[in-house]
């Protein structure tokens, strides 16, 4: 997986939106630079989910996709892109938001 410093800045931008809901508007209209998606390969995604202790259709579920698009990221017939990269980034960098998403 390539390595991207992108988890701290959705982090960041999460809580200034969250703030700015509250009433908070001390920083202004927010503005969203343009970033790459980090990249999984195969052997990450496998990792990933292993690490966050769920079947694939587990982690079909959390993603929002089926059980076949996660075995198929699995086997390196196809790679997550866009919102399903950024959601295995955040994933897999901080355990705990799988049981935010999940309830568990």
């Amino acid at each position: 997986m390539e390595e991207f410093n992108v988890y701290e800045g959705i982090m960041e931008g999460l809580k200034d939106a969250l703030a700015y809901k509250q009433g908070d508007h001390s920083k202004g209209k927010v503005s969203v630079r343009k970033i790459s998606a980090p990249t999984f390969k195969a052997e990450d995604v496998a990792r990933a989910r292993k690490e966050l202790n769920l079947t694939q259709s587990g982690l079909a579920y959390v993603m929002g996709v089926s059980p076949k698009t996660v075995e198929a990221w699995e086997t390196g017939k196809n790679e997550p892109s866009g919102a399903a990269s950024r959601l295995l980034y955040l994933l897999d960098g901080d355990h705990s938001l799988l049981e935010r998403l999940t309830g568990r």
